[in-house]
Order: C-alpha cells, then sequence, then structure tokens
C-alpha cells in the first residue's frame, strides 16, 4: 500500500479510535466528574485496543505474529500514553486551557508519532 493510501487509512482507523476515546473522556468529566487529564488517560485506553485491531487487519496487513507485533504496539501506545499525560497535564492542569482544545492539539501530537512507530516498527516486516 502506499505510504498516502496508507496514512489516510491509519486516520480513517484513529477517527474511529478517537470517537472512542473522546466518548469516553467526555462522559468521565461531564456525566462523572472525572478530572481531564486521567479521563484522557482511560480513553486513551480504550481507543487504543479498537487502534490495535483495525491498524493490525485493515492499514498495515501485518503478518507479524499477535504475540511480537502486540507488545510492539503496546509500547508504542505506552509512549503515546505518556505523551497524552504530558501535554495534557502542561495545557490543563498548568495552563488552565479547556480540556477539549487541549485534547484535539495532544491528539495531533500523537496520531504522527503513533503512524511513524506503527508503520516502521510494530507492524513493519517481520
Amino acid at each position: 500500500m502506499s505510504l498516502p493510501r496508507q496514512f489516510t487509512v491509519f486516520a480513517l482507523v484513529g477517527v474511529v479510535a478517537t470517537l472512542i476515546h473522546y466518548a469516553a473522556l467526555i462522559t468521565l468529566v461531564e456525566a462523572l466528574a472525572w478530572r481531564a487529564v486521567p479521563a484522557t488517560l482511560c480513553g486513551y485506553v480504550a481507543g487504543g485496543i479498537v487502534s490495535y485491531i483495525l491498524n493490525r487487519r485493515h492499514t498495515f496487513d501485518s503478518d507479524r505474529p499477535h504475540e511480537e507485533a502486540g507488545w510492539r504496539f503496546a509500547l508504542v501506545a505506552f509512549v503515546g500514553f505518556c505523551l497524552t499525560y504530558g501535554f495534557m497535564h502542561v495545557f490543563v492542569d498548568r495552563l488552565g486551557a479547556p480540556y477539549l482544545p487541549a485534547q484535539i492539539v495532544t491528539t495531533g501530537v500523537v496520531l504522527f508519532w503513533s503512524f511513524l512507530a506503527n508503520r516502521r516498527w510494530t507492524f513493519g516486516a517481520a
């Protein structure tokens, strides 16, 4: 698959995972009065599970065994989790930014990190 097409499919999968992430975030903040940073981290994990399943199958068409791709994906996701924590903590807790605009910026940063790391390392040729 060409790089532009692969990135487009990755972005579409990301939309699905992001919808799940944001649904959890908004529900936890608005309905259950959670703080934004812990809520977004819960949403990140929920979206990450969907992302792994869909990206393995549709974006990267990987032949790498789950035993290998799974831990690689988890490591890339952990870095994304840490980036999400760091950016959201700075934006929301330190700078007092509204959580949804902060999350949108954070999502953009993590999108590019995740695509490059997953393309090259997680789902690359075994």
